[in-house]
């Protein structure tokens, strides 16, 4: 569950950098940088999601809907499972 947290910020934050750096300056250095960065997490988000045992097959396949994806499935998983303090 802390990998798939990691990853589902990582790739939301790499997608706002892309986004970001296309609606701005679009810098070829900062995508050529941060593509494989949001490529690498945005993998992650699925293969976490998809070993997370607690995860309804809802939340498995919104984890495939770029940019957000890892986020929608924690919001999901966090929904059917008990909170620990």
């Amino acid at each position: 569950m802390r990998t798939l947290r990691i990853a589902a910020a990582v790739e939301a934050a790499s997608f706002v950098a892309l986004l970001g750096n296309l609606f701005t300056a679009h810098i070829p250095a900062i995508t050529s940088l941060v593509g494989p960065l949001h490529g690498t997490a945005y993998l992650a988000v699925i293969a976490a999601t998809a070993l997370t045992a607690a995860a309804p097959t809802s939340a498995r396949w919104q984890s495939a809907v770029p940019g957000v994806g890892g986020l929608l499935a924690l919001r999901l998983i966090g929904r059917r499972t008990p909170q620990h303090t």
